[in-house]
C-alpha cells in the first residue's frame, strides 16, 4: 500500500492557538496537492491521527474550514474538498493604513476607552449589554491630510484571547501609547499585526455627511459628504473586531488591489 504523503508539519507558532496552528495545516495541505479539490477528506478518526490531534479538536476546526468555503461536509460522505477554493489570501486583511494611497500616513488617536457596548458593537461582535470593551477612535492623514476617522470597538477579552493570545494586554498597553502625537495605530493595524490567524472580513460602503464634531477635527464643513465603510473581522465564526471608517470627499483615493 502506498503510504500517503504527510507534509503537514506545524510551523513554529508564536503562541497562536493550536485551532489556528490545525486549521492553517489542513489549507497548506489542501493547496500542496494532498488534499487536491474535489477530494474527500479522510474519515475523522483517521485524520485526526494522521495530524496528532483530538476528534474534538478536528471536528471545530472543519467546522471553520466549512464556514469559510474551503471544505462541503455531508452526513454519511464525510468532508470534500470544495471544487473552487477561496483565493489564496482573502484571508489576509489588510489595516486601513494600508489602504490610503501613499507610505506617509500617520494617526492620531482621539478616544481610547473601556465602555459597554453600543447598539453597533453589540450586534456585530455579539456582545451583552455588560460587556466592556475597547472602543478607539483615531484620525488619520495621509501626507499630512486629514483622510479618515477609524471608529473601533474590540470583541470582549475572552474572544479576543482566544485569536489574539495577548490582544487584551496588546490593547491596553497601546491605547495611550503616543496620544496627541502621529504615531498611533489604528486597532485594526495593532490586532492584525498581532496575529497570523486566517481572518476574513466582512464590510458595506454607504454614504453620511462628516457631521460637526469630526468636520471639526478634520477641518472641513460639517455639511461634507463623505464614504462610510464598516467592516466586522472574524476568525471563522468568531468576531474580531468591527470598525466604521469615513473617508470625506477630497481625501486621498483608497488602493485596493486584488489579490491571487
Amino acid at each position: 500500500m502506498t503510504e500517503r504523503p504527510r507534509p503537514m508539519t506545524a510551523r513554529a507558532a508564536h503562541r497562536r492557538p493550536p485551532r489556528v496552528e490545525l486549521y492553517e495545516r489542513i489549507v497548506a495541505a489542501i493547496h500542496d496537492g494532498t488534499f487536491p479539490p474535489g477530494s474527500v477528506l479522510p474519515s475523522e478518526p483517521a485524520l485526526a491521527g494522521e495530524l496528532g490531534v483530538s476528534r474534538p479538536a478536528l471536528r471545530e476546526v472543519l467546522i471553520l474550514l466549512q464556514e469559510d468555503g474551503v471544505i462541503t461536509r455531508k452526513h454519511g460522505v464525510g468532508s470534500r474538498v470544495s471544487h473552487q477554493l477561496p483565493p489564496r489570501g482573502l484571508e489576509r486583511l489588510s489595516p486601513v493604513e494600508d489602504l490610503l494611497d501613499t507610505p506617509h500616513v500617520h494617526g492620531r488617536r482621539l478616544a481610547a476607552s473601556r465602555d459597554l457596548p453600543t447598539d453597533f458593537s453589540a450586534h456585530h461582535l455579539r456582545l451583552s449589554g455588560s460587556d466592556s470593551t475597547w472602543f478607539w477612535e483615531t484620525l488619520l492623514a495621509a501626507d499630512g491630510v486629514p483622510a479618515c476617522f477609524a471608529h473601533e470597538w474590540a470583541a470582549d477579552d475572552a474572544t479576543l484571547a482566544e485569536v489574539v493570545p495577548d490582544g487584551p494586554a496588546l490593547l491596553d498597553r497601546t491605547a495611550d501609547a503616543g496620544r496627541g502625537g502621529a504615531s498611533d495605530r489604528s486597532m485594526g493595524a495593532v490586532l492584525l499585526a498581532a496575529t497570523d490567524a486566517p481572518l476574513t472580513g466582512r464590510g458595506t460602503v454607504g454614504a453620511t455627511l462628516l457631521g460637526e464634531e469630526r468636520g471639526a477635527a478634520m477641518e472641513r464643513s460639517a455639511q461634507t459628504p463623505a464614504t462610510l465603510v464598516t467592516q466586522v473581522v472574524s476568525w471563522g465564526s468568531r468576531p474580531l473586531f468591527a470598525a466604521k471608517y469615513l473617508y470625506p470627499a477630497g481625501a486621498p483615493l483608497l488602493h485596493v488591489r486584488q489579490r491571487r
